[in-house]
């Protein structure tokens, strides 16, 4: 199928600033492409992922959205999200969305901050999360280049869900987070077979403060700036390991190391297995 008509908007998410964020591809009209001409046009532009808006309908403020990295589609994608988001916000209006995914129904709230760009809220399908076993944290360690002793024993590794698997590693310190070198075709492998689409990296820098990298070979790339579903996962597994005794906002900050720093709100409630993620989005000039 020829897309070279195909008008593809490029957002960088979960920052107001172009050099900042988690670039993504926005397709707000999809509706004629099939699966071959998606995976095309997400392989040419490159980034993490690229939605693709398939089915409309205004009147209700509800769409069907997919996602598709450089190599496959993916179920879920919290960047491109946010990214789709404020790019419908611009066209129709601030207000709720609702966006049906291959993971379930996904509210967005969006608002225009007093001077400052669009702002998109999501709220993730019920979060869960199980202990890594031994033996997949064994390969990823392996082919990160990482040692159990570089873990932090207060965060034990977790399997965690929030629309999409990612396996979350706490490092003890932030250098040890810095010094990301890993193998991209083990750990890719090792991921495929697992299930998971990124590694949620972590070092926390006090109660509601996080620090993220989230490698993601499964999808083409080395490394994800800025990753939404990941964040929901973390919430969940905060909620889980009960660290969350009372509604609570956490910041998470990604992208730092790849000089396109990121900020990711989550907010969580021990109440609710659902995440909500906050941030910006804006324009990303091409």
């Amino acid at each position: 199928m020829d897309t070279s008509t195909t008008q593809i908007l490029r957002y960088t998410a979960f920052t107001a600033d172009p050099s900042g964020g988690n670039p993504a591809g926005v397709v707000l009209d999809a509706a004629e492409l099939d699966d071959d001409a998606m995976l095309t046009v997400a392989a040419d532009l490159g980034y993490s992922e690229t939605a693709f808006v398939t089915a409309r309908d205004e009147r209700r403020r509800r769409f069907t959205v997919r996602y598709f990295s450089p190599l496959a589609e993916v179920d879920f994608c919290g960047h491109a999200t946010v990214a789709t988001a404020v790019a419908l916000a611009e066209r129709l209006g601030a207000g709720p969305l609702v966006f049906d995914t291959a993971v379930g129904e996904v509210p967005v709230d969006t608002a225009t901050d007093t001077g400052e760009a669009t702002r998109a809220t999501l709220t993730s399908v019920p979060t869960t999360s199980r202990p890594a076993g031994a033996a997949e944290l064994d390969a990823t360690l392996t082919a990160l280049g990482w040692h159990p002793t570089d873990l932090d024993p207060a965060l034990p590794p977790r399997v965690a869900f929030g629309g999409v698997h990612h396996l979350v590693l706490a490092a003890k310190t932030r250098e040890r987070l810095a010094d990301l070198d890993y193998d991209f075709d083990a750990l890719g492998a090792h991921m495929r077979r697992a299930g998971w689409a990124t590694l949620q990296l972590v070092w926390r820098e006090s109660p509601d403060l996080f620090h993220a990298r989230d490698p993601f070979p499964v999808g083409g790339v080395v490394e994800d700036p800025a990753t939404g579903a990941a964040a929901a996962a973390l919430g969940g597994y905060l909620r889980d390991l009960g660290l969350v005794a009372e509604p609570t906002v956490v910041t998470v900050r990604q992208g730092e190391d790849m000089g396109r720093p990121s900020t990711l709100t989550v907010a969580l409630d021990p109440d609710d297995a659902r995440v909500r993620v906050s941030g910006h989005a804006v324009p990303f000039p091409s």
